[in-house]
C-alpha cells in the first residue's frame, strides 16, 4: 500500500489538504518564485491551493514573503503563467495519448468510435462549428442516454493545438478511447479546469442549458 503523503496547508486560506489539491513553490536562484507543478525542485517549498484565484491573492496580499521569510517577488503574472504551464502539459498529454493509440480523429472516424468502442472523452476544436459539434454531441446521446454526463466534451483547444499534439492537419473533432493515455489526458485536463475555478465534471453537453459551474473562491 502506497504510503500517504502528509497534508500541507495553504499560506492564503490556511487550510490543510492532500498535496494533490495544491500548487507547491519554491524559492529560485534570483529569489523569484518559482512554480514546482511536479512536486520535484528542491528546497524549502510552501503551498498554495490549486486555482488561479488562491494564487492571485497570494501575489497581491505579498503572502510568499511572509511564508518564505525573506524578501522573494512574485511575478504580477504568476496566475497566468501556472495556467499556460497547465495548458502545455494538458497538450503533452493528449500527443503521449495519441502515441498510445488512445486517439482518434476525423469526423467519420470519432462517430465511429462513439457507436463502436468504449469511448472516454470527445474533444472538438474550440473553433469548430456548431452543426459538427451538435451531430457527435448527438451520437454520444444516442450510445450513453441519460449517462451521457460520464463522457467529457472538451473544447479547451484549438484546432492548431489539436494538430500539433495529434500530428495531423486540419483537426476539428477527436476522440479518445478509454485507457492509461486518456486516464492521463483526463487527470491533466481536470486539474486545468479545478485551476481555472470550473467544476471538473462540466462538460460542453452540460453548459449547453446551463453553463459552467463555478467554485467558490477565496
Amino acid at each position: 500500500m502506497p504510503r500517504r503523503e502528509p497534508e500541507r496547508t495553504c499560506i492564503v486560506s490556511r487550510e490543510a489538504r492532500p498535496p494533490g489539491e495544491l500548487i507547491r513553490f519554491v524559492i529560485g536562484p534570483d529569489q523569484e518564485v518559482v512554480p514546482d507543478l511536479k512536486h520535484r525542485l528542491p528546497g524549502r517549498g510552501v503551498w498554495v491551493s490549486a486555482n488561479a484565484e488562491a494564487v492571485g491573492a497570494a501575489v497581491r496580499r505579498r503572502l510568499f514573503s511572509r511564508a518564505f521569510k525573506g524578501d522573494v517577488r512574485a511575478a504580477p503574472d504568476l496566475a497566468a503563467q501556472i495556467e499556460a504551464a497547465l495548458r502545455r502539459d494538458l497538450k503533452q498529454a493528449l500527443s503521449l495519448a495519441n502515441k498510445a493509440g488512445a486517439a482518434v480523429s476525423g469526423f467519420a472516424k470519432v462517430e465511429a468510435a462513439i457507436r463502436e468502442k468504449h469511448i472516454a472523452a470527445l474533444l472538438h476544436a474550440a473553433e469548430a462549428a456548431e452543426d459538427g459539434r451538435r451531430k457527435l454531441n448527438g451520437a454520444l446521446r444516442k450510445r450513453f442516454g441519460d449517462a451521457i454526463s460520464i463522457i467529457p466534451v472538451i473544447a479547451e483547444l484549438t484546432g492548431e493545438e489539436l494538430d500539433l499534439a495529434l500530428g495531423r492537419s486540419h483537426v476539428i473533432h477527436a476522440g479518445l478511447v478509454a485507457g492509461a493515455g486518456s486516464d492521463g489526458f483526463l487527470a491533466r485536463w481536470r486539474r486545468l479546469r479545478s485551476y481555472r475555478g470550473l467544476a471538473a465534471d462540466t462538460s460542453e453537453l452540460q453548459g449547453e442549458h446551463g453553463g459552467p459551474t463555478r467554485r467558490t473562491g477565496i
